[in-house]
């Protein structure tokens, strides 16, 4: 009977201690959505892929990732967005304004996860940086801030600028924040000021046409243009053939043909989304989880653009940029 008993005791021990293996066994790999503006990966989403592996995440081992393209079209953002809220992945990655904003409109409770947005508190995804109270965390670029700065930069090396122009995307909600600010640094500087909110790249040349014709002798240029739709070299070629000086936020652009750029390390910060995944994918809520703002700005020139267009950079510009394209 003792003998029966012991059996039986050892067998319910052995099935109790098979429970957490087989808990362990069946347990699946987390499942995130990446979604974008580009067609294929750029450097930006291949920091953030770095940043993944640097926590751990081998994707196809114990991560899967499901990657939507929108191809330059914010129109099919939308569709995108919904396919992976059907496919019930754990939490969406999303880059650029429109892209969170996209992600935004088709899920109230799927976290997301910004790896760049312009603005996120005056694009209305999070109620503040410090407690950001909803499903949306990650990444600030603070772009539309340093508008300021950039039209600075702008009549440092064109001290009788009287009228710059600024070229914004319609489709990213984002757009008329950049234009605020710009507007409002121009009046400041007693610039004339000329948006001009195209509908997508085709009507790139229409615009270039409308700057000479006003006689822009400026153009900032919206980020998306360059680090999401591909359009830095097509821009830095027209305004360089119209003699226009040029600023963007990104460095892809001076290293694209632009005259110069003046923005956050936006590389860095793609990184630096990955933390948040892992936190969140670890138990963390989205709305505990304070936006995280850039600590490192870059300035780049292009002097072979410089030349190219007629422009002498004074040397107190020269000396404060962080990189020279000669």
């Amino acid at each position: 009977m003792s003998k029966k008993v012991f059996c039986l005791a050892l067998g319910a021990m052995l099935l109790a201690l098979s429970f957490p293996a087989q808990a362990q066994q069946t347990k699946k790999n987390p499942r995130i959505g990446l979604l974008t503006l580009p067609a294929a990966a750029t450097p930006g989403e291949q920091a953030f892929l770095n940043g993944l592996r640097d926590l751990g995440y081998v994707e196809g081992k114990n991560i899967a990732i499901e990657y939507r393209w929108a191809a330059g079209k914010v129109d099919r953002l939308p569709g995108l967005a919904e396919e992976l809220v059907r496919l019930k992945v754990d939490l969406i990655v999303a880059r650029a304004t429109p892209v969170v904003q996209a992600a935004k409109d088709a899920t109230k409770t799927i976290p997301i996860v910004m790896m760049g947005a312009a603005d996120p508190v005056g694009s209305g995804f999070v109620a503040s940086l410090a407690r950001p109270g909803g499903n949306i965390t990650g990444m600030s670029l603070i772009m539309p801030e340093l508008a300021g700065k950039r039209l600075e930069l702008l009549r440092e090396i064109l001290p009788n600028l009287s009228r710059v122009a600024f070229l914004a995307h319609g489709g990213d909600t984002a757009h008329r924040l950049f234009v605020k600010e710009a507007q409002e640094a121009a009046a400041r500087f007693g610039v004339k000021f000329q948006p001009l909110v195209l509908g997508g790249p085709e009507e790139i040349d229409g615009a270039f046409a409308s700057m000479v014709r006003d006689r822009a002798s400026a153009l900032i240029v919206q980020p998306l243009f360059v680090n999401n739709l591909g359009q830095g070299p097509r821009i830095a070629d027209l305004a360089a053939r119209n003699r226009l000086a040029t600023v963007s936020d990104v460095s892809m652009f001076p290293e694209a043909g632009g005259l110069m750029s003046y923005g956050a390390d936006s590389q860095a910060m793609f990184r630096r989304a990955a933390t948040y995944v892992d936190k969140i994918l670890k138990g963390a809520k989205p709305a505990d989880l304070p936006v995280e703002q850039p600590t490192k700005f870059e300035f780049v020139i292009n002097l072979k653009t410089a030349k190219q267009i007629g422009l002498t950079i004074p040397q107190s510009v020269l000396y404060r940029a962080d990189k020279v394209i000669k």
